[in-house]
């Protein structure tokens, strides 16, 4: 890229930061929570329709991304680079962000089921963990699918998972599933089947009959430390 060329994108990346309702947004967003337009429509004190092309520019700006679930379209930022970009500005600006504070009854945000992998705050720990175990590694530029690593399929068969079954099922292997109350994903697709499998087989969580809450039991605690590191 020349200099004349390197100048404009910054230009174009800067003008679409400096307008205010899509700053809010991108502050927003900061916590590495994605949220739907009408929530950031919200923030940014916008109508729907405002916010939506709000969004279009600032993904096209390659600002933010967008994964859609169900019905429904989540944004988030578009990487590490982006969040550090909106932190050195907020050391510029000298002012503080608020914190994302979930609504979600505590029981349900805790632990519960997502279809039939494990969610919430544990669901979220859980795949954080092999991630920095290395255990999961993103095989797409969106960071949504995952694969085991070497590493990882030797530890989740030592847990009793049949890492070459699932593999054969008709079914997605393993992504990044964007968690309802934590907003960060968590994992789903058929290893995170198998995982909530090994947790109820083993009664490292119950389940309510009447709620997707999962309860976390004390021998449970105990495994997922020692296997895991989870506190």
């Amino acid at each position: 890229m020349d200099v004349d060329a390197a100048d404009a994108a910054i230009s174009s990346i800067a003008a679409a930061i400096g307008e205010p309702a899509r700053a809010r947004m991108l502050y927003r967003l900061a916590d590495g929570r994605a949220r739907t337009s009408t929530e950031l429509a919200v923030v940014a004190n916008v109508s729907p329709s405002t916010a939506s092309v709000h969004l279009q520019r600032l993904k096209s700006e390659r600002l933010v991304q967008v994964l859609a679930q169900g019905k429904h379209r989540y944004y988030s930022l578009a990487g590490a680079d982006v969040a550090a970009a909106l932190e050195a500005l907020s050391v510029l600006a000298g002012a503080p962000r608020e914190r994302f504070v979930p609504m979600t009854p505590i029981r349900l945000r805790a632990a519960r089921t997502c279809y039939d992998h494990i969610a919430g705050t544990l669901g979220v720990d859980l795949h954080d963990r092999f991630v920095a175990l290395e255990w999961i590694r993103s095989t797409d530029p969106n960071e949504v699918a995952y694969d085991l690593t070497a590493t990882g399929a030797k530890a989740f068969e030592r847990l009793g998972v049949d890492v070459t079954a699932l593999r054969a099922r008709r079914r997605r292997f393993a992504f990044a599933c964007l968690d309802w109350s934590e907003r960060r994903p968590h994992l789903g697709g058929a290893l995170g089947a198998a995982l909530l499998e090994v947790a109820l087989e083993r009664r490292w969580v119950d389940q309510d009959l009447d709620s997707r809450t999962l309860d976390v039991t004390a021998a449970g605690r105990r495994e997922m430390r020692a296997r895991f590191g989870l506190s």
